[in-house]
């Protein structure tokens, strides 16, 4: 069966909370927030069941028991089969081994950001970086509270790589506004000048003029429309 069925990381954390004992679905939901799994993976009770479900439906986990709290409504609880450990290793082998291209928001923000006035990017760029810089301190504090700084580094290690990329994320971001604010990226000034045409209300196919040599597939063939 192709794993794209049931692709959601939602679906590897179920079936790593059974692996370890069978849970009802409310317990799954419970353990995985207290361990802080909300926060590397998107966490919904509606979206739990409908995970369950797909799950039970290709064989990778089964009903174990049917449980019942004084009045409160049965639940059922639900168990890892041998087709389920073996999908559970498996997928979790080929996520930590392969790279696979994922598409963050603000990477397709920067691959638009002409469509703005440069100095207008460099703007909204520093209040980025400032949202950043207060999100790392906030997980700064949490890392040396005493629920965190005791933990085995086996338990924080995804805690880490978010921090390692939100300051990557951060530097690259300031570093990019300081750029646009003293005109140094490449090409700057022929996007400052498209803007300057488009706030004449030039017509178009003057701004396009303008930006034809410059666009990749125009630049190698010598043409535009």
């Amino acid at each position: 069966m192709s794993r794209r069925a049931i692709a959601n990381p939602l679906a590897l954390a179920v079936l790593s909370c059974l692996w370890e004992r069978p849970m009802y679905p409310y317990e799954i939901t419970t353990t995985l927030r207290e361990r802080g799994k909300e926060d590397s993976i998107r966490l919904n009770f509606g979206s739990l069941y409908a995970v369950i479900k797909s799950l039970e439906k290709h064989g990778f986990i089964e009903e174990a028991r049917f449980e019942r709290e004084g009045n409160r409504p049965e639940r059922t609880v639900y168990e890892i089969t041998a087709a389920g450990r073996v999908e559970t290793t498996d997928w979790l082998r080929d996520l930590l081994e392969r790279p696979a291209k994922e598409y963050p928001s603000i990477e397709a923000g920067l691959s638009l950001m002409a469509i703005l006035p440069p100095q207008e990017v460099a703007g909204l760029l520093r209040t980025r970086a400032e949202s950043l810089t207060a999100d790392l301190d906030e997980r700064g504090r949490l890392a040396e509270s005493p629920g965190v700084a005791g933990l085995p580094e086996i338990f924080t290690v995804e805690f880490d790589y978010k921090l390692a990329l939100l300051r990557a994320e951060r530097d690259f971001i300031a570093a990019l506004a300081d750029r646009l604010d003293k005109g140094e990226v490449g090409g700057q000034d022929v996007w400052a000048r498209m803007h300057e045409l488009l706030a004449q209300g030039r017509p178009a196919d003057e701004v396009q003029a303008l930006l034809a040599p410059h666009l990749p597939g125009e630049a190698a063939t010598g043409t535009h429309e």
